[in-house]
């Protein structure tokens, strides 16, 4: 499972997201989450991509025994510079890092699953 979040006062902007974690957690003993590889692609306006939603999230992973890709981590800083009016990501370097990043997830996948 990919998880991408936006980022709201430093930590998960998307309540949904949240809510989905919560209740796939329920009831305890029988989460849906459980040992299935995650990933997390954090993504703002400002500099620092959403770094402290990132771990906020990772944070809510572990205790839901999702083990979540330590490397590469995935940051995306000005994500309102990186697409075009019809929402195409326009910047080169930002779809070359991503496409390693899912490479990277792919292995990791099956990685955990073996």
């Amino acid at each position: 499972m990919q998880f991408c979040s936006s980022r709201l006062n430093i930590s998960v902007g998307a309540c949904r997201l949240k809510n989905a974690l919560d209740v796939g957690s329920r009831p305890y003993g029988a989460s849906v989450w459980d040992r299935k590889p995650g990933a997390i692609v954090s993504n703002s306006p400002g500099a620092i991509g959403a770094f402290g939603a990132n771990h906020h999230l990772r944070q809510s992973l572990v205790f839901l025994n999702v083990p979540t890709m330590q490397q590469p981590e995935a940051y995306v800083g000005h994500a309102d510079k990186l697409f075009d009016e019809h929402g195409k990501l326009v910047n080169d370097g930002t779809r070359k890092f991503l496409q390693e990043f899912m490479q990277a997830f792919a292995n990791w996948v099956e990685t955990t699953r073996s």
